[in-house]
């Protein structure tokens, strides 16, 4: 089970990566129109029109199929951390999308953190808990994810660019985990029969719940680059699992000797946090140009002058 786990959550994350560089491809297309309600609405109605923006859907509801099979047959604190995967596969395809190759500064600071989040959940080995969560807890759980996406929200509406992009990114992450948590928990009925799965309400708010996670990648892809937006939302979706794990369904990692290769996961990650903010790839934006208009361009993009 746990060889089948792995591989449909792997196939999952490389859904996820074609469908965020494809429905990015759709949103350098689509000038901004504004931040009111009726921009927002002519933007959407738009990109709905594009090609790649459908194929990014359709790769989007696969994922969706393949998170949903490997839930069914592991745990929430396995499959997720496993989307972390994510972030390479989101360079490979968007390398060939874009027809650009981010340099090799921008690799290193994708492998520091996708490596330190590897180290960091194996060093910490979650636990299997309990295949569905007690109805108290989701009070707790659900309010605290709805508490940090509301908050993530509002502090991205002043700013713009990468810092938009990121905690909008963030904000869908919480809400990608909770959609996860909802169908964990949803799956786990199954067992009981159709009847008690489909007469629960965590089906139709993982319904909800994915929603809300999908309209913010939406807001998070055109707002900046996949560089600013894809870090905060894999590795913001593996950590929540891990802690709505925890709440929800009684999963729990290791301490002790074991906090030291955690401490080294943690460093990674923040080890590459920064070298991607510093990486030439964030400043040029190499995913922010349409490549039909610039064919032919396979390699970086040029060094952009620090201010």
């Amino acid at each position: 089970m746990t060889a089948l786990t792995v591989l449909l959550a792997l196939l999952a994350a490389l859904s996820n990566a074609g469908a965020s560089v494809l429905q990015r491809r759709a949103a350098v297309q689509e000038p901004d129109q504004g931040d009111g309600a009726g921009s927002v609405v002519r933007r959407f109605a738009h990109l709905l029109r594009r090609p790649y923006w459908l194929a990014g859907a359709g790769l989007l509801g696969l994922s969706s199929l393949l998170q949903a099979g490997a839930l069914a047959v592991g745990s929430l604190s396995l499959v997720q951390p496993l989307l972390a995967a994510e972030l390479l596969f989101t360079l490979a395809v968007g390398s060939v999308v874009f027809r650009r190759r981010p340099e090799a500064r921008t690799w290193l600071a994708f492998v520091a953190l996708a490596g330190g989040l590897a180290l960091f959940l194996l060093a910490a080995a979650p636990s299997p808990g309990r295949a569905t969560a007690r109805p108290g807890d989701w009070l707790l759980g659900g309010g605290g994810a709805l508490g940090v996406v509301v908050l993530l929200v509002v502090g991205a509406r002043p700013t713009r660019g990468a810092s938009r992009a990121a905690l909008l990114g963030l904000a869908s992450a919480v809400s990608f985990a909770a959609t996860a948590a909802l169908l964990k928990e949803a799956v786990g009925r199954l067992g009981q029969g159709p009847a008690e799965m489909f007469g629960h309400w965590s089906l139709y708010a993982t319904g909800a719940a994915g929603l809300v996670a999908f309209l913010l990648l939406q807001g998070a892809l055109g707002a900046g680059s996949l560089t600013a937006s894809q870090p905060a939302l894999t590795l913001g979706d593996a950590l929540t699992s891990v802690v709505l794990g925890w709440l929800l369904f009684g999963e729990s990692i290791h301490v002790g000797l074991s906090l030291l290769p955690e401490a080294i996961g943690v460093a990674l990650i923040g080890a590459g946090s920064i070298g991607l903010v510093h990486a030439p790839s964030v400043g040029g934006e190499w995913d922010a140009t349409d490549p039909e208009e610039s064919p032919g361009s396979t390699a970086a993009l040029p060094r952009t002058p620090r201010r």
